[in-house]
């Protein structure tokens, strides 16, 4: 039988922003162990991780810079998953996006030949910085640089996004809701949660949450592969991934399990279970005709089931845990 939400959980609030209720749910914590017998989570047989990408504010909650549609639907649909099967999730992982105004993604780091900086979702390839469309506010060779081995990469061309997840502000943490469900489940269980840092070196983009896209420029290294978190997410016998955006940071995270499985261990690769409703896509821009490459819920799709035909799982938040 499936557990009951706790006292404090308000489904309509998980779309609002407000302050954590720690003593509260501190207190139900306590009381909910007691009446449901929950044991702590070091003496599960099958060990079960919940791996959330970015559910933040900035991408979770409506008014937020970067809102992904749909999201607050799949926060809920996850919160009624996790604290259905609550004695089951041994732990949880969070990646939180974290930046600050000056990264070669925001519009800070750039300017046109006038002095403006560029609107958002501008894309900015090597070519519009060498004709001087562009030119860079900082680090100028390096940005080049930059542009250059992302394209080489072939997977995305530089894109300027609004600021969004600055590090100290209210976009970066948690959406609240989630934040309660983590503090709960910790104390409940008797097991602190995973908190990953992404995205701060100014120099690359990091939409997975194992690696950056570009991880040198000009010599300098300026990110590399989250060995030390792939290594705990495989010792999962199971590993539950939602989160935003499906076409974003869960695709590129995916595809990075993927690939790193299929090197290491591809006998691991049905551990990972893709929560299919807990999860939405960044609608694609208004341009007609619309590139391939930009029709962001169409790629996610075709990839969810390329990561399925590779052996990952593709579920609901509806379905039971496996024994």
């Amino acid at each position: 039988m499936p557990l009951p939400t706790p006292r404090f959980h308000e489904d309509a609030r998980i779309g609002q922003l407000y302050l954590e209720r720690a003593a509260e749910v501190s207190e139900e914590a306590c009381r909910y162990a007691a009446e449901h017998r929950i044991r702590p989570a070091r003496e599960d047989r099958v060990r079960i991780a919940a791996f959330g990408i970015d559910v933040q504010v900035a991408f979770c909650t409506p008014g937020a810079s970067l809102f992904v549609p749909g999201a607050v639907e799949d926060t809920q649909r996850t919160l009624r998953w996790l604290y259905a099967n609550l004695e089951r999730v041994t732990e949880l992982v969070f990646s939180l996006d974290t930046h600050r105004a000056f990264q070669i993604f925001h519009p800070a780091w750039w300017q046109d030949v006038g002095g403006r900086p560029p609107p958002p979702l501008t894309p900015i390839t090597a070519e519009d910085i060498r004709a001087g469309r562009w030119r860079p506010t900082r680090h100028p060779e390096e940005s080049l640089a930059y542009c250059e081995r992302l394209e080489s990469n072939g997977k995305y061309i530089l894109t300027v996004w609004p600021f969004h997840a600055l590090l100290g502000g209210l976009s970066h943490p948690l959406v609240p809701a989630m934040y309660e469900a983590s503090l709960f489940h910790a104390l409940a269980r008797d097991t602190p949660t995973w908190f990953e840092l992404k995205g701060e070196h100014p120099l690359t983009e990091n939409y997975s949450v194992l690696s950056p896209e570009v991880t040198e420029v000009r010599g300098q290294k300026v990110g590399e592969f989250n060995a030390r978190l792939f290594e705990h997410l495989m010792s999962f016998d199971r590993v539950y991934v939602f989160g935003q955006a499906k076409s974003h940071c869960v695709l590129s995270t995916l595809m990075d399990l993927r690939q790193h499985i299929e090197r290491t261990d591809p006998s691991k690769m049905g551990r990972v279970c893709i929560l299919e409703d807990a999860m939405s896509s960044v609608p694609a821009p208004p341009l007609e005709p619309l590139p391939p490459s930009l029709d962001f819920p169409r790629v996610a799709d075709e990839a969810l089931r390329e990561f399925q035909k590779a052996g990952m799982r593709v579920v609901r938040t509806t379905d039971p845990l496996e024994p």
